[in-house]
């Protein structure tokens, strides 16, 4: 079986998408803009746009194209862009896969089809179908814990055979499933962590990239502890690992996008709007976040060298 050509490696925050505070929750692409040479700036080794974080499935196809085609703009080719399909119908995928292509990303980041609960063998179709429509790379999302669909070792393997089908982003939270995709298909998939929380443990087993929620409010941070643990320097890692660890539970709750977008504002990176149905949290929750916030800005670790340049 021939190995994935795909290069992508290192740290692809999913970027917030951000929003006008003017009673409609406008599309905002200047601060989104704003938000993402802050991130390149930072040194990033890629991003993700429309994803979960970014509210994908909160926006409008056009809404959708004017981020893509902003990032692309903002980006000049410093690092990879990939755009989030997340979509109701193999045809509606298909065609935002295609706008991907025709605005020249990098790549695209694909959900099963959302809603409809597809048993395994329609979930392998969509993931083909729209593979076979466009010449972009794919990752293939997966994230049963918020959408109720679970892509498997074994379904991955049903996709070798297509070329670019490249790349597997797992959120499940179980590690061993890096372990149980590469003993049916060696090195074929590149892999990706998609769930913060386990991600040194993602990287031990296997994993060379990250998408990160919380990378984007310490995407130093974030950039430096992978590339500490892909470096094998793991009592190094461990000490961000322990600091970040609180914050990085977040990414796991079903409010992951109210709660990075706090964390966001709270250290002046980005807005706390979220588009409905997505709430703002409880006083509450607001408060236990913004405590944990303010222990993480006071104790920031000292960061090792790890060969990161800030991007020009």
């Amino acid at each position: 079986m021939t190995s994935s050509r795909c290069s992508w490696t290192g740290v692809f925050p999913a970027v917030t998408t951000q929003f006008k505070d003017d009673g409609h929750f406008t599309l905002d692409l200047a601060a989104t803009a704003k938000v993402i040479e802050g991130l390149v700036r930072d040194g990033v080794s890629g991003l993700i746009i429309c994803g979960t974080v970014g509210e994908g499935c909160s926006l409008r196809s056009d809404e959708k194209l004017a981020v893509y085609e902003m990032a692309k703009s903002v980006s000049r080719g410093r690092v990879p862009v990939i755009g989030g399909v997340a979509e109701f119908t193999t045809p509606f995928a298909i065609e935002t896969a295609r706008a991907a292509q025709r605005i020249g990303l990098d790549g695209v980041m694909v959900m099963p089809a959302l809603v409809y609960s597809a048993k395994p063998f329609e979930t392998v179709a969509h993931y083909r179908a729209v593979a076979q429509a466009i010449d972009l790379p794919v990752m293939v999302y997966n994230n049963p814990p918020i959408y109720k669909i679970d892509v498997t070792p074994g379904m991955l393997a049903d996709l070798a055979d297509v070329e670019n089908i490249v790349c597997f982003k797992e959120s499940s939270g179980d590690t061993r499933r890096f372990i149980d995709l590469a003993n049916l298909t060696g090195d074929r998939f590149t892999l990706f962590a998609g769930l913060d929380d386990v991600v040194l443990e993602s990287i031990a087993v296997g994993a060379v990239g990250w998408v990160s929620g919380l990378s984007n409010v310490f995407p130093r941070e974030g950039e430096t502890l992978f590339r500490l643990a892909r470096q094998g320097r793991y009592a190094e890692a461990m000490a961000i690992y322990r600091w970040f660890m609180p914050l990085l539970h977040l990414d796991a709750r079903p409010d992951l996008v109210q709660c990075i977008k706090l964390c966001e504002h709270i250290a002046g990176r980005g807005s706390r709007l979220t588009r409905p149905p997505r709430l703002a949290l409880s006083q509450t929750e607001e408060a236990g976040i913004a405590a944990m916030m303010k222990t993480a800005l006071a104790t920031r670790p000292h960061l090792p060298d790890v060969g990161l340049a800030i991007a020009a």
